[in-house]
């Protein structure tokens, strides 16, 4: 079986919308996944962490899976979140779910229980095994405590050939580099952090799945293939220009600081679930200047 990765250029991690008593905003989610096809976004990763995920019950989830479906139409490959810290739970999830019209999994490295290296490996291989899908691995330490290792994302990658590829936000460009120098023939590296976007894809890796795409999806995807089409000159000129947003999409969490872009920008209600709130008002000020001179 050859190894076919469909995520690939300027993805975006969709957020998921709520009206002020927090229930779910069906039709601003739905409007939401048209902009993405009318500025064409190369691709959705739906329930990831953007999307507040672990505060949305199962019924919700469902949900948000449908209208996605539904406004997508196959018309864009779609990623579909579904990681967890629990094996044999994921694997009967995989099991049971009807997961035609997804094109992938994602699934985050185990969170809390901080699995060895080894016990990394053994999860995603099990869930492989299972699954029906492509998958993307998904390594963001900074979120769940433990860092999937180069050498143990190549092992997975040459025992699991329908592990396509890693979405990395781990910050450590040798590691991302040693991923893509000795990747087996097929497996892919995709960014997880906007700010390091340009930089890994001038190391060979092939687009990102973004925060900031949310917001302006053209504009950063006219820096994802100029990047790919190794016009630096021009990919640095827009990288440039986002320099002050990649700050402020991080500094009160993620994804406080792009549902208040996309509330700035009146695309959504500048709400959220707890534990999560809203950004600082000097951070709200920051951003609607930002998109004001945008």
């Amino acid at each position: 079986m050859s190894r076919c990765n469909p995520f690939r250029g300027m993805g975006v991690a969709l957020v998921t919308p709520f009206h002020q008593d927090g229930s779910l905003d069906e039709s601003s989610l739905e409007k939401l996944l048209q902009f993405h096809l009318d500025c064409a976004t190369d691709f959705l990763c739906i329930l990831g962490t953007t999307a507040e995920t672990p505060c949305l019950s199962t019924e919700e989830q469902l949900c948000v899976m449908n209208i996605a479906q539904r406004v997508i139409g196959g018309r864009i490959p779609m990623l579909l979140g579904f990681g967890g810290n629990n094996t044999r739970a994921i694997i009967d999830r995989v099991k049971k779910s009807d997961l035609s019209g997804w094109d992938g999994l994602l699934i985050v490295t185990p969170y809390y229980n901080k699995p060895s290296q080894e016990g990394l490996y053994q999860h995603y291989k099990a869930i492989a095994d299972v699954s029906p899908l492509p998958i993307i691995l998904y390594n963001v330490p900074s979120r769940t405590g433990v860092n999937l290792e180069a050498a143990t994302t190549l092992r997975i990658a040459n025992d699991c050939q329908n592990v396509v590829a890693i979405k990395e936000a781990s910050g450590k460009i040798d590691q991302v580099n040693e991923i893509i120098t000795k990747a087996p023939k097929g497996f892919e590296v995709i960014s997880g952090d906007d700010g390091l976007t340009l930089d890994i894809i001038n190391k060979g890796g092939v687009g990102v799945i973004s925060v900031l795409g949310n917001v302006y999806p053209a504009e950063f995807k006219a820096m994802v293939y100029a990047g790919l089409n190794q016009d630096l000159e021009k990919a640095t000129a827009i990288h440039n220009k986002f320099t002050e947003m990649y700050n402020l999409l991080a500094v009160d969490g993620n994804p406080s600081g792009v549902k208040c872009f996309l509330s700035a920008r009146e695309m959504i209600e500048n709400h959220l679930r707890l534990p999560l709130v809203s950004v600082r008002s000097e951070t709200k000020q920051n951003i609607e200047r930002f998109v004001n001179d945008f």
